[in-house]
């Protein structure tokens, strides 16, 4: 019997992995842990990968040519691509953090042949997804992503600066989608990390403020590093999570459990 968590024989597509960031700590890891790797990103990896494919998240038919010429059997996805919001508009960072992830998905599960798993990256940002099932459920029911991007183009202040409404997007449409694959033999689960040294961190320090960053709420007292943030990922889409799907885990060094206990007083 195989070791559970092992990625040997296993192909499978990150999103977003290229450059630096939890997307390139991912397949680092899928790379030690023996599988085949595709990265879909606009920035080559440096890890030896088995394909790249340069795409810009924000063309759909960009993302329909890489899934082609990766074909074959695809055991996982991983959505780690994202914007940060500012400097980039709104509806592009929903494009890029939802309705591609969305899409990407939508054209893997077919490849999966009954047995697989998608893991995508949320936010600790996305707090407060609880209350907006409603009009998420909105956007989450619309049909392929020009339907998608119809939606957001008709609703600016819902989507504001795009960041934080899509994290919780990403939950919702998590939820959904884990009940929705679940006969198919996919296991849909998110993540919400809290603070994390990635190259996106200066573009959050410089919209909301280095102070605001520097005192969130961090009850390990620092950042958490991509890696720790990747492990999380692989595990999720490995065979040792062969029972978790539908889930939102929070990798935020404690936030949310202050928030849920009254005891960071924010």
């Amino acid at each position: 019997m195989g070791i559970p968590w092992g990625y040997d024989g296993k192909r499978v597509i990150v999103s977003g992995g290229g450059g630096a960031g939890m997307g390139a700590a991912v397949v680092d890891d899928l790379l030690e842990l023996g599988a085949e790797v595709h990265v879909i990103d606009l920035k080559e990896p440096s890890a030896n990968v088995a394909g790249f494919h340069q795409v810009d998240l924000r063309s759909p038919e960009a993302i329909n040519s890489a899934v082609e010429a990766i074909g074959g059997r695809v055991d996982a996805l991983f959505n780690c691509a994202g914007l940060p919001g500012p400097p980039h508009s709104g509806l592009d960072t929903m494009l890029v953090n939802f309705v591609a992830a969305r899409h990407l998905t939508e054209l893997v599960v077919p490849m999966m042949n009954g047995h697989g798993a998608v893991a995508t990256i949320s936010s600790a940002g996305g707090i407060g997804w609880e209350n907006m099932m409603e009009v998420i459920g909105e956007l989450v029911a619309t049909d392929g992503y020009e339907a998608a991007r119809t939606w957001l183009q008709d609703r600016p202040q819902l989507v504001g600066e795009g960041y934080l409404f899509s994290k919780q997007v990403i939950i919702v449409w998590t939820l959904h989608a884990a009940l929705d694959l679940a006969p198919k033999g996919v296991r849909v689960n998110c993540t919400s990390p809290g603070p994390t040294d990635t190259p996106m961190m200066p573009s959050f320090e410089e919209y909301m403020g280095k102070d605001f960053m520097d005192s969130f709420p961090k009850p390990l007292g620092r950042n958490s590093t991509p890696e720790e943030q990747a492990h999380i990922l692989v595990f999720l889409n490995s065979d040792a999570a062969s029972y978790i799907t539908g889930a939102n885990v929070y990798v935020d060094g404690g936030f949310s459990a202050g928030l849920t206990t009254g005891r960071l007083g924010i």
